[in-house]
């Protein structure tokens, strides 16, 4: 069934929404919305149902609204019902209907701010649930209220104008907001200014809030700030009110110049100083403190036309400080007047009043001080030849005292000379040499030598001056070029070879150096007829043979002459070693060998090697005669020893022995058990020489038999001794024999030490002087007295 939505009468919305804008319905009006328009011939559609206004903060709830029916069926046999934001969505409760008879009504207050607006669907249904009609929409308008105050965007403005700004000067601009509806006068917003705290100096329009200048006198220097209290008013003005402030600020010109506090200053100075401070200048000006319409600047105008005084600004004072860039002369000028202005950094306006005080004078008097001497000239630069004698002028290095109104007396001395090479007369400052300064001195820069001296006043307290005195050592041509190397080898035929290349070194230095001058000793006219020497450089020359001379050594003679002025020469020998060469120029291997043994080594060079060697063939022979009269002056001494005491003598034999394991020195066998050598397979023969032995004492030792009972140690203890004092291939005298047999398992018994003994008393040392002289001494030792 198609569904005809019929529009609700235009008397029927004047009803609910008349001209106030508050509804004033006292019952709801019913609505068709499903019923059909009547057609002639053709079907219309469905009529819009027109929005329904209520008013925003209704109190009287719940409001019924509207009343909607269907013409399907009958009263009774329909459920309406209705959905959308304010029944079923957010916010919920808002709207309701009574489903059996359409009635819709409000629950709640309303708030525009929130939502302005509802827009919600109808429904008819059948008491089966069935769709009666298609869904309709319902819209439901909120009317406003007044019941929001405008609000400012800010609670405070600032602002910045230019003091002496002209009228309408744009300054700043007030801002304020309202929630009410916009369309209506709730949100008709207008600005005024309730106080501004002195004079109408500004305005502000009411509907845009721009804030302006309205007279002339803005001052800075009077009135900096400005606080002015601003109002907006709802309604075109007479509704809802807020207020907030408004802060300006006048900006700095420059309208005041600046000014000294007095016309006149008296300052001092002392005299031959400089970059220090003399005084202040004082001076005001009402602009804005550190501002370039603030800050001064001074200007000397009259009385310093050598340029001896400045004057500097204080940042944080804005005074002149007046200082001596230029030390003062008393003696020349006692007093300084000066003449001197001020004036801003920034150019002044042109409406600003003139200074009366904008310029000042200055008055500096000059202290007298005592000032230190003056040198005349300073460094002094002078120049000596080298290797100037002692006592030689130097320079006068006087000064000068700048006090000429107390008269003083000057000395002089050193403050630095390294080499001590400079004496200075006190009195005068007259300089000279001492001693003759070494070419080769670390203190010598360049061919300079500088030295410091001192001048000094006698007056209290005394003042002292420091010079600098320079000395250019001067270049002297005192040395003679020499052959380097005066020595050489080349080919005896003129046509072999390249010749022998010649070189000359000077001590001196340039321009006594080279080029240098090579010649033959004109002194033998002979070299010149089997010689010639070209020039190659300034420094080398070369010698050829003119004809085909022998090979072997000849013996030139050069004259070598440098530049220098006066020139300086000298006739040197030149050793040639003319040798026989091959097509390449190169000596052959015997002429190389001869040129090796004999190049370069003059008559003289033999000579001292000759008397080199037979003095160490001398020295050599007297060697070995000492060593030989050393060795038989210890024999006769060792022997010597022997006999007095065969205790305390220890005999120093080069290397050591006596032990088993050194069996390089010693032969140990002759120590050893005959049975044990037999073991070992000892050969037989000679046995080895012993090293401290003299020579031809070793002699063959026979084999001894072995003891065959205790009685018999002493006698084979006799003959060991006996054996190792006459055979020089076992240890010296002194040496302990080893008997390694000794012990248990031995059959020649056991040596029981000395001290092993419980009772000494028991034991009887007697016996050990018949074995000989080694154990008497222990029989004196140990045995009864």
């Amino acid at each position: 069934m198609d569904a005809a939505l019929l529009l609700a009468l235009g008397l029927l919305a004047q009803s609910l929404c008349p001209s106030a804008g508050v509804p004033r319905l006292r019952r709801p009006r019913t609505l068709y919305p499903w019923r059909r328009a009547p057609t002639l011939g053709r079907v219309r559609r469905a009529w819009v149902i027109p929005p329904i206004s209520v008013s925003e903060n209704h109190k009287r709830l719940p409001f019924p609204l509207v009343q909607i029916k269907s013409d399907k069926q009958q009263l009774g046999s329909v459920i309406y019902s209705i959905q959308g934001p304010g029944v079923d969505e957010e916010p919920r409760g808002v709207f309701s209907i009574d489903k059996f008879t359409g009635k819709v009504s409000l629950n709640a207050m309303l708030d525009r701010e929130k939502t302005d607006r509802f827009r919600l669907r109808a429904f008819a249904l059948d008491l089966g649930g069935s769709t009666l009609e298609e869904p309709t929409d319902l819209e439901i308008v909120v009317v406003d209220q007044n019941d929001n105050r405008p609000v400012f965007r800010q609670e405070v403005f600032t602002g910045r104008v230019l003091e002496g700004a002209v009228p309408g000067t744009y300054v700043t601009r007030a801002e304020a907001t309202d929630a009410d509806d916009p369309e209506t006068d709730n949100a008709a917003l207008r600005y005024s200014i309730l106080e501004q705290g002195g004079p109408q100096l500004f305005s502000i329009d009411p509907l845009t809030g721009e804030i302006r200048t309205v007279q002339v006198g803005l001052d800075r220097e009077v009135v900096a700030v400005y606080n002015l209290t601003l109002q907006v008013a709802d309604m075109s003005g007479d509704g809802l009110t807020a207020t907030a402030s408004a802060i300006i600020t006048l900006e700095d010109i420059n309208d005041n110049a600046p000014e000294f506090t007095g016309d006149q200053f008296f300052m001092e100075a002392a005299e031959a100083v400089s970059g220090v401070d003399v005084g202040r200048l004082e001076v005001e000006d009402r602009d804005l403190p550190g501002s370039p319409n603030w800050a001064a600047r001074f200007t000397i105008l009259e009385g310093d036309p050598d340029g001896q005084f400045t004057i500097r600004t204080d940042p944080r004072t804005n005074e002149g400080v007046l200082s001596v860039v230029k030390p003062l002369d008393y003696e020349s000028q006692e007093r300084y007047d000066l003449k001197v202005a001020v004036q801003n950094e920034a150019p002044l306006q042109a409406a600003a009043p003139k200074a009366e005080r904008g310029q000042a004078r200055v008055s500096v008097q000059v202290r007298d001080v005592n000032e230190a001497p003056v040198f005349r000239e300073n460094p002094l630069r002078t120049s000596l030849a080298e290797g100037a004698a002692p006592g030689t002028p130097v320079a006068t290095f006087s000064a000068r005292d700048p006090d000429t109104q107390q008269p003083q007396r000057l000395s002089y001395s050193k403050d630095y000379d390294p080499e001590d090479w400079l004496q200075v007369d006190g009195a005068t400052g007259r300089v000279q040499t001492q001693r003759v300064l070494s070419p080769s001195s670390p203190f010598l820069k360049d061919g300079w030598y500088r030295a410091i001296i001192l001048a000094r006043d006698d007056a209290s307290p005394p003042s002292t001056a420091t010079g600098t005195l320079s000395i250019e050592i001067l270049e002297v041509n005192d040395h003679a070029p020499e052959l380097s190397p005066p020595w050489g080898s080349l080919c005896s035929t003129p046509d072999r070879g390249s010749g022998l290349l010649l070189g000359a070194t000077d001590e001196d230095l340039p321009p006594h150096g080279a080029p240098f001058h090579f010649q033959l000793s004109p002194r033998v006219p002979e070299l010149a007829r089997n010689w010639s020497l070209s020039q190659v450089n300034v420094s080398h020359a070369r010698l050829r043979p003119r004809l085909r001379v022998p090979e072997g050594l000849h013996r030139l003679s050069l004259l070598l002459q440098d530049s220098g002025q006066p020139p300086q020469q000298r006739e040197q020998p030149l050793n040639v070693t003319v040798c026989r060469c091959g097509q390449d120029g190169a000596c052959l291997p015997g002429a190389a060998a001869l040129r090796a043994g004999g190049a370069g080594i003059s008559l003289g060079a033999l000579v001292i090697m000759l008397a080199s060697v037979i003095l160490l063939l001398l020295l050599a022979l007297l060697v070995a005669l000492l060593a030989r009269f050393r060795q038989q002056s210890w024999d006769k001494r060792l022997l010597h020893g022997l006999q007095d005491d065969l205790r305390d003598n220890i005999l120093n034999y080069d290397e050591q022995g006596g032990g088993e394991e050194d069996q390089d020195a010693y032969d140990m066998d002759q120590l050893r058990h005959p049975a044990e050598l037999a073991a070992f397979g000892a050969p037989s023969g000679r046995p080895p020489l012993r090293r401290d032995a003299p020579f031809g004492r070793a002699r063959p030792q026979a084999t001894r038999a072995l003891p065959t009972s205790p009685a018999d140690i002493a006698d084979f203890i006799n003959d060991g001794l006996e054996a190792a004092d006459s055979d020089p291939s076992v240890p010296p005298y002194d040496t302990a024999l080893i008997y390694d047999y000794e012990g248990d398992g031995s059959v020649a018994g056991t040596l029981s030490s000395i001290l092993s003994s419980l009772d000494d008393e028991d034991q009887d040392y007697s016996c050990l002087r018949e074995w000989g002289p080694r154990f008497s001494r222990l029989a004196d030792l140990y045995g009864p007295p």
